[in-house]
């Protein structure tokens, strides 16, 4: 199955998620938040930096638990405001 490319949209919003995630793993090494998420580092480092734009949602979900990041949080700063 061939996937259809990602709109601009969806590739700030797999570089908003990287950066978001980049910010809660401080300073924690890539691969100690990788492992503990279950995942490789090469993986890790590809959501980071918007290669993967549109992870599983299991992915992150691993991922907010391991950083003690909230989904609701990460979802609040992934959606954009609706101007009235």
């Amino acid at each position: 199955m061939v996937r259809p490319p990602l709109t601009p949209d969806e590739r700030r919003r797999g570089e908003r998620l990287g950066t978001l995630l980049r910010q809660a793993r401080g300073g924690r090494s890539i691969v100690e938040v990788a492992t503990a998420a279950g995942m490789s580092a090469e993986t890790l480092r590809k959501i980071e930096t918007g290669r993967i734009a549109t992870p599983a949602f299991f992915t992150i979900a691993a991922l907010a638990d391991v950083l003690g990041v909230s989904l609701d949080q990460l979802a609040l700063r992934l959606t954009p405001a609706v101007h009235s």
